[in-house]
């Protein structure tokens, strides 16, 4: 969720400036990287609707964070280091504040099978000018030495980013705060290698749950991966506009926003620094408005991945219908099943309290079956045969049908139950009344 935000981010600032969007694959860690999780990446951002104009992988750029690791030691920017993160942790357990004590920094140890760790200036300070969080200053001395190649010779991700984002001219750096500690180092690195002007940097509000904590993979709760909503039923341009949404907003403060829309209102200046809440609820809002919106042709269309093996066409009569009453396109199954098939499949929730703990029940469904039987069978006909069944038990329309509704759809909520019924029509309605009859006893 966090990712698919800055990667919109940047692609609507991109498109907004004639800019490239650049995707690029961070795996100079093999083991850490797999290629499933870079597909995973890619279709992401295509379902997303966010196409890129150059892609990268960093395991093909080795050489030039080779080439950049020489320069950097020969200029006495770099420094061999033996020590394992088990040294360190027990030579400073006592210490005040953790982090490396900078103890091979005049050791003057050999590269070869040696880490090498940036040598950080002892005084001064980095400022990190920020378009969001104004201009933070990282005091050197809060900074430790930290390892830029590991010891068998891989680069870690801030020289590979600094040395491509060097190679690939990037003018903007936009990615969530939690990066920002890092940025001081980048900024470092940059001028160590006696790189061109500074990227803009623009760090990203966290985004959080309802109880204000960070998004995490680790809370089943939290969903955080975009997968999971593409396989709920949650369309891509809703995702868009509300991921668009956390941490920004137009300046007139409308919610609804197309993607040009986004593209030509977007600005990195009015992005909130404070925490973005990722309310469920108001996305779901979203999609829902987002389905309504869909013509009733395209709404089948993008409908029909959830219905499997069911007939599309069986459905279009009612498609309209359906489509005011879902919030997800992984609901649309539920709302139309009662069409297919002769038999229905009851919710036990709902036939518990509708059917069968429903004073009248059995009444009402004698009445439907005698007046259903002859009557002449559209909607508006129905509706008002059913509410002279209640009428003449002082039963409002609402509670009269409700026994009927289970009885032919086999669930105490779905599409309005006359304009079913007259879908369904006249004789598998009066054949799912009498089994439900008959099965109240």
């Amino acid at each position: 969720m966090g990712s698919g935000r800055s990667a919109l981010h940047n692609w609507l600032l991109a498109r907004q400036q004639n800019g490239a969007f650049i995707l690029r694959i961070e795996d100079t860690d093999a083991e850490r990287n797999k290629e499933e999780w870079v597909t995973g990446i890619e279709d992401a951002l295509r379902w997303l609707g966010l196409d890129w104009d150059e892609h990268y992988r960093q395991s093909e750029h080795s050489h030039l964070y080779a080439a950049a690791a020489d320069k950097l030691l020969a200029a006495g920017h770099l420094y061999a280091c033996s020590c394992t993160r088990a040294d360190v942790e027990e030579r400073t357990k006592d210490n005040p504040t953790p982090g490396y004590d900078n103890f091979c920094r005049d050791r003057g140890l050999p590269r070869e099978g040696n880490a090498l760790r940036f040598r950080v200036p002892e005084a001064g300070s980095t400022t990190v000018p920020d378009v969001i969080r104004g201009n933070p200053v990282f005091e050197h001395s809060t900074i430790e030495d930290f390892v830029v190649v590991r010891s068998d010779g891989t680069p870690l991700f801030l020289l590979a980013n600094v040395v491509d984002d060097v190679d690939q001219r990037i003018t903007h750096v936009i990615r969530g705060e939690e990066h920002l500690p890092n940025t001081p180092k980048y900024l470092l690195l940059w001028d160590a290698l006696g790189g061109p002007e500074h990227p803009v940097f623009a760090h990203l509000p966290v985004i959080v749950n309802a109880r204000r904590q960070k998004l995490s993979k680790r809370r089943p709760e939290d969903k955080v991966n975009l997968e999971d909503y593409q396989a709920a039923g949650y369309l891509p341009e809703a995702m868009c506009n509300y991921l668009a949404l956390l941490g920004w907003a137009p300046a007139d403060g409308r919610e609804i926003l197309t993607l040009d829309e986004m593209i030509a209102e977007f600005s990195l200046e009015a992005v909130n620094s404070s925490s973005a809440f990722f309310d469920q609820q108001k996305l779901l809002h979203f999609n829902g408005e987002y389905i309504r919106a869909l013509p009733v042709d395209e709404f089948i269309e993008r409908a029909r991945p959830w219905l499997g093996d069911l007939d599309p066409g069986v459905m279009t009569p009612m498609a309209g219908l359906v489509q005011e009453r879902v919030k997800l396109l992984s609901e649309v199954p539920d709302m139309i099943g009662f069409l297919y098939g002769d038999d229905v499949t009851y919710d036990d929730k709902a036939w518990g309290k509708r059917v069968e703990r429903f004073e009248g029940a059995a009444d009402i469904l004698d009445a439907a079956i005698e007046a259903f039987a002859d009557c002449p069978w559209d909607a508006p006909t129905l509706h008002d045969v059913t509410l002279a069944i209640g009428e003449a038990r002082g039963l409002s329309l609402g509670k009269a049908q409700f026994p009927i509704r289970v009885a032919v759809t086999g669930r105490d909520v779905g599409p309005p139950l006359f304009e079913s019924l007259e879908v369904l029509g006249r004789d598998r309605s009066l054949a799912r009344l009498r089994a439900a009859r008959a099965r109240l006893g």
